[in-house]
């Protein structure tokens, strides 16, 4: 039989591959491999050769039992310093494995699980009564409390022994303990001998964790020696039992060896939470199924196994994140795998369960996406054997599968039946901390009692003292009430936003509710499920994101578009706006205006018309002035409050004469991100576009396609402006207490002048139509009430066109004397801005870049100073070193290479658009250089002229092109004869309209970014295609592009 080599990555002499894997995470390197190359590969640490399995195929004949053994693997075998000849760490060859798997196995029989049942509710509603008493503020760890509820669990159940871990503040010392050693084992099976001896603190520590472990253990053996349970229990038969092929028991070692428990439970309800609370819908389906099955009743052991969404959810969250992320096993002879593999005897082989999971031979194309459905109506039972192995295969599987697996559904259901949860940061990605099994890390929720409760005082403001990284906010936002907001009516205002326009919206309102006679609360949707508020204005303001809610609003979208009972909302007096985007026709205002009919038809009453705000328009801000004054005018006439023209709910005192700088804020350093490298990519004869790299904060992950947000600030240029305006020095200190309502500001605290313009304020921002009034009621001469007054006249010439901003204003205008507190309370809040990844972790998993637009306009007629773009601006001026709040952020499901390699891309950008496209050509070259076949893409890319702008024309793009990945295609705008005579890139699709039929007939999918001018060029261009290939009329060759492009057809527009 001919064979092939197996592919490995390059190797150092030596080390080999010592350096490839990451010591703290290995399972994310090996998952990074596993997409480059593929169902298999090779690597080999210092001399120690290990092959890895990727594929479903080869798990599935590595599962025979007849060719392959379990091997004991280097992680595991120091895991035997301490668990010895134990269940999951006993040698083929060793004959107690063998006795202990024949007396244990009944133990964990259905029936005998059955009979747990008790105990295990006993430490569930320990854990129950801690959140509750922790309340709806209360910051949750859900993978630490699962650990006590599973350490506890079987400690109760199968030792008759309490470790009351619910009764103190820290995890008992064992499972400290054993998570350390757990750790340190992993880390000591790739060091060297000789490097380990001289780690003597770390041996130190790793050998007092095996005492502690002991220590617990024997006294656990002591006392159930000592008060023998009236029931029998699992350590009952490890005491007293004996083999009935053998007659033998088990040696008190042996017991000992067999007391460690390897904590699985806990990660796999970490993991079903985590899923449910980023899928909406999932878990509305799992609470209906449990509302509906169980109603209030608690859930028994006849009620096991008997919901089958719930068993679907848990199946899904396993195959997506096995907590036991791979298994070793070995040949028994010398073999060929997958049919072309060579493989000697006795090799190491590991499969990785993660990938082998997420195989889309097996589950499709959507295998990366958590779908319960897929294992509901007959697919489970349809799948091929092998291919679900997240507890392991065979004789040496997890022999406590059915208490775990019970244990989860008992824990569940309780939780969801008394609880809402909503994650502390609605955008957080999925962060893993690896042992010998996976868990999330930095995961951490909030459970809202459920409760039919007319007040939301006490759960809305969750989300606004979220930490979030990176964010504007800080933890002093919600502040105590003051003297005088006694007499003020409750007002509830909620939002959904991923961009931080719809939370700056409802900011704005808040902070003027006292102004209007009310006491706001602010929070986001998600924080209000189930909630229904009848005492005070429910004020909404929310975004669409292609026609799908925000992150921290779609569980609230979810349920209240579910709701059944027709007057749900009945005696709710709310309000809607909503932001979005004209340029996407088909979903425009989608969320806001479903929430808007819903509500009313299940009762509520309006108070007014839902309000739009286009961001790709001139009218944005000025949109909401408008609707913001409408909806004052209604809660004065519907509530009977009187406006107050003290518009500004602070104060400002400053208390140091600025001689000495203030420590930046929000220097979180788990938030920051390292600037590598900031280099120019065009001329001067271009505008400006730069490649800047980014090392990221530990444990952050991406995927080529998604997408960096950062936390700007406002150039120095523009902050000492404002400084100037207001006579302030830069390190002046101001310390800002808040009268009344909630603030993005510090308060009660000394910042400095320069920190607070620099940092918290957006002071570029078009001023609005009631920035103007506001201008107005302040001390003016005539010369300024005349000027102030032609402006708002003739806003949208003199504002809007001009980029007029209120600090433009107040320089043109200086005898306008406006308090500084007045001017803060004006200004919008400091907001994230999102940017396209141009890298692909396949080239480092540790580093991102972007490929970004620096925005730079002339100065407006009558005006020195340039139009400079705030982030763009900030990025630029970064050097090496530098530190900067970022965060990861998914990007639509749909805006990411298809995992089949098969599948050519055809990409269509302009200038900084091209950035995630580099970033799906960088992973398809990487997946190539690594020896997979890959089709080749095309690359439409429009730009100014080759020599001025060809973004990586010369690097990277010349060098993947020559590797046969990509196939470029420019359009030079300024220079249409070096680009077959095509100006921009709808042109030049057009014109290479059949090189693109027969990519989509090799299966191609389509991706777009740029422009919402580009976004719609690239569309008329293929309606005309059609239109003219199929002599059809408009309406129909739009027909036909929705049509044909469903589903292959990918777009990310930006301004």
């Amino acid at each position: 039989m001919q064979t092939v080599p197996i592919p490995s990555p390059p190797a150092i002499p030596f080390l080999g591959h010592v350096n490839t894997i990451d010591r703290d995470l290995p399972i994310r390197s090996l998952m990074l491999l596993a997409k480059q190359y593929g169902e298999i590969y090779q690597l080999s640490v210092y001399g120690h050769k290990k092959i890895f399995i990727n594929s479903y195929e080869l798990q599935n004949e590595l599962s025979d039992e007849k060719r392959f053994f379990k091997k004991i693997d280097f992680n595991l075998n120091e895991v035997r310093n301490a668990a010895g000849d134990g269940l999951f760490t006993a040698r083929p060859d060793e004959p107690n494995w063998h006795i202990a798997h024949r007396l244990l196995m009944p133990c964990f029989s259905a029936a005998n699980v059955y009979n747990m049942t008790d105990g295990m509710m006993d430490i569930i509603s320990q854990l129950i009564l801690k959140w509750e008493r922790f309340g709806p503020k209360g910051l949750i760890d859900p993978s630490t409390d699962f650990t006590r509820l599973t350490f506890d669990a079987i400690a109760l159940c199968a030792m008759s022994y309490r470790l009351n871990s619910f009764y103190r503040e820290d995890l008992p010392p064992f499972a400290i303990a054993m998570a350390d050693f757990l750790v340190e084992s992993g880390k000591r099976a790739s060091r060297p001998a000789i490097v380990q001896n001289m780690m003597t603190a770390t041996n130190a520590k790793y050998e007092e964790d095996k005492r502690i472990m002991m220590q617990v253990v024997e006294e656990i053996i002591e006392n159930h020696r000592a008060n023998p349970p009236e029931k029998p229990d699992v350590l009952s038969t490890m005491l007293n039992g004996r083999d009935k092929e053998t007659g033998l028991g088990l040696s008190d070692e042996n017991i000992r060896n067999n007391q460690y428990l390897i904590d699985n439970t806990a990660g796999m309800l970490t993991f079903t939470v985590y899923y449910l609370l980023k899928n909406p819908e999932a878990l509305r389906k799992l609470r209906e199924e449990i509302d509906n099955t169980l109603g209030g009743r608690t859930m028994s052991v006849q009620d096991v196994n008997k919901l089958p969404y719930l068993l679907a959810v848990m199946r899904e969250s396993m195959r997506l994140s096995p907590t036991a992320p791979a298994r070793s096993v070995a040949p028994l002879e010398d073999t060929v795998i997958g049919g072309k593999y060579f493989v000697e005897k006795g090799t190491f082989m590991t499969i990785n369960t993660v990938a082998t999971q997420r195989d889309p031979k097996v589950w499709g194309e959507d295998a990366e996406q958590f779908k319960p459905e897929r294992m509901l109506d007959g697919k489970w039972e349809a799948l091929p054997q092998n291919a679900w192995q997240p507890f392991g295969f065979g004789m040496r599987g997890c022999i406590g599968r059915p208490f775990a697996w019970q244990e989860a559904q008992l824990a569940l259901v309780t939780i969801l039946q008394r609880f809402d949860l909503v994650m502390h940061d609605p955008a957080y990605e999925l962060e893993l901390k690896q042992t010998l099994t996976i868990k999330p890390h930095n995961f951490l929720i909030h459970a809202i009692p459920r409760k039919n409760k007319p007040s939301l005082r006490s759960v809305l403001s969750v989300s606004q003292d979220a930490e979030k990284a990176p964010t504007a906010q800080t933890a002093s936002n919600a502040a105590a009430p003051a003297s005088g907001t006694a007499e003020l009516k409750p007002m509830y205002v909620l939002y959904g936003s991923n961009t931080g326009s719809s939370e700056s919206f409802a900011q704005r309102i808040a902070s003027e509710a006292p102004a209007l006679g009310f006491r706001a609360s602010i929070g986001t949707l998600d924080s209000a499920i189930d909630r229904h508020p009848k005492d005070g204005p429910v004020i909404i303001v929310t975004a669409s994101y292609e026609g799908q809610p925000a992150d921290n609003a779609a569980h609230w979208v979810e349920w209240m578009s579910n709701v059944q009972e027709p007057d749900a909302f009945k005696g709710i007096k709310y309000a809607v706006f909503g932001c979005g985007n004209r340029d996407w026709v088909k979903t425009y205002q989608r969320i806001p205006t479903l929430i808007d009919e819903t509500v009313a038809a299940h009762g509520a009453t309006r108070l007014v018309p839902r309000g739009e705000g286009d961001a790709g328009g001139g009218d944005f801000f000025e949109s909401f002035d408008k609707w913001m004054k409408a909806l004052a005018d209604a809660l004065l006439k519907e509530y009977q409050t009187t406006k107050s023209e003290d518009v500004a709910a602070m104060s400002v005192k400053f208390v140091s004469p600025g001689t000495a700088r203030a420590e930046a804020l929000r220097q979180k350093d788990a938030a920051l991100g390292a600037v590598v490298e900031n280099k120019l990519l065009t001329s001067p004869n271009a505008p400006a576009k730069r490649h800047i790299e980014f090392a990221l904060p530990e444990g952050m992950t991406y995927r080529a396609g998604d997408y960096l947000a950062v936390l700007p600030a406002n150039s120095e240029n523009i902050v000492r402006r404002a400084l100037a305006r207001f006579g302030l020095s830069a390190e002046q200190e101001a310390n800002r207490a808040v009268i009344r309502g909630p603030t993005s500001l510090p308060v009660n605290k000394p910042v400095a002048a320069y920190t607070i313009f620099s940092g918290y304020v957006e002071l570029s921002q078009p001023a609005t139509t009631r920035d103007l009034k506001t201008l107005l009621k302040a001390k003016n001469t005539e010369a300024s009430t005349k000027a102030l007054q032609d402006l708002s006249a003739n806003y949208s010439d003199k504002v809007l066109k001009r980029r007029l901003s209120v600090l433009d204003i107040l320089e043109e205008n200086p005898d306008i004397d406006l308090p500084l507190a007045t001017l803060l309370h004006m200004l919008p809040a400091m907001r994230i801005r999102q940017y396209s990844i141009s890298s692909s972790p396949l080239w480092n998993a540790q580093h991102v870049t972007l490929t970004i637009s620096v925005l730079e306009a002339p100065p407006i007629p009558g005006r020195t100073e340039p139009f400079f773009g705030v982030a763009s601006t900030y990025l630029a001026s970064l050097r090496p070193g530098n530190k900067v709040q970022l965060s990861v952020r998914a990007s639509n499901a749909a805006f990411h290479p298809p995992t089949d390699l098969t599948v050519p891309l055809v990409m269509i950008c302009a200038g900084s658009g091209l950035a995630p496209m580099r970033g799906f050509i960088q992973e398809r070259a990487m997946q190539k250089q690594a020896g997979r076949e890959v089709a080749k893409s095309l690359l439409f890319f429009g730009c100014r002229n080759p020599k001025e702008d060809f973004l990586y024309g010369d690097a990277e793009l010349k060098e993947w092109s020559e590797m046969g990945v990509v196939d470029i295609r420019p359009a030079f705008s300024r220079s249409p004869d070096d680009s077959k005579g095509c100006r921009y890139v709808q042109d030049r699709l057009y014109h290479d309209s059949d090189d693109v039929v027969e990519a989509f007939q090799k299966g191609g999918k389509l991706f777009v970014c740029g422009s919402s001018k580009v976004a719609n060029g690239v569309k008329q261009a293929l309606v005309r295609f059609f239109k003219e290939t199929k002599k059809s009329s408009e309406e129909e060759a739009l027909v036909t592009f929705d049509k044909v492009m469903n589903g292959r057809y990918a777009t990310d527009v930006f301004e």
